[in-house]
């Protein structure tokens, strides 16, 4: 009878492990040193991959933070619920929004053929929040928006930048409080980064 070996086994279980653990989202979400925490590894290292969104993009790591934190809760399978037919049965979603950053299709589609980075993952963190960067840029250029107005350019992630030019968001009581609430979080998420550097 064979003994069943260990050794063997053993790494493989430790890597499983270790993937199924960056599956997870952060708990304490309202805190961007302990979602650095949590999220901080060698498979998976959300701060460098802020930081490198901000060099190339010149939008705060607390704006990309707060972005990302309004839009998914750092759920890298995040998606809208599904409507219902005749009130119970499952049926689509309210749009092709995914990921950390909650793209939409097309707009993913556009970043990857700007960027190159046509390997791109909504559900992979770098990425998208790469993707944020680039769209905050986009606003900025565009719009005359500054990096770090957290306000407005979270006014025009949210409506697209052809709802934002129509201001369609002027008469929208929801989502200039959602806008608020995101550039409030970015205001908390600065003042602790600078506690945890």
């Amino acid at each position: 009878m064979r003994r069943f070996n260990f050794s063997r086994v053993l790494p493989v279980t430790l890597l499983l492990a270790g993937l199924s653990a960056c599956a997870t989202p952060p708990s304490r979400i309202n805190n961007v040193c302990a979602v650095f925490e949590q999220r901080d590894g060698w498979f998976n290292n959300w701060q460098a991959a802020a930081e490198r969104a901000e060099r190339k993009h010149g939008v705060p790591v607390p704006v990309l933070m707060a972005t990302v934190r309004k839009e998914s809760g750092f759920k890298g399978n995040a998606r809208p619920p599904r409507t219902k037919l005749l009130g119970f049965i499952p049926w689509k979603r309210a749009s092709s929004a995914y990921g950390y950053s909650q793209a939409l299709d097309g707009t993913w589609s556009q970043y990857r053929l700007e960027t190159g980075n046509f390997a791109a993952r909504r559900s992979n963190f770098a990425d998208a929040v790469d993707f944020v960067g680039w769209y905050h840029a986009k606003t900025a250029d565009k719009y005359g928006v500054a990096r770090n107005d957290t306000y407005h350019l979270y006014l025009a992630y949210y409506h697209g930048w052809t709802g934002f030019k129509r201001g369609s968001w002027k008469n929208n009581a929801g989502i200039q409080r959602y806008a608020r609430e995101t550039e409030a979080m970015a205001q908390r998420y600065a003042a602790q980064l600078r506690q945890c550097r």
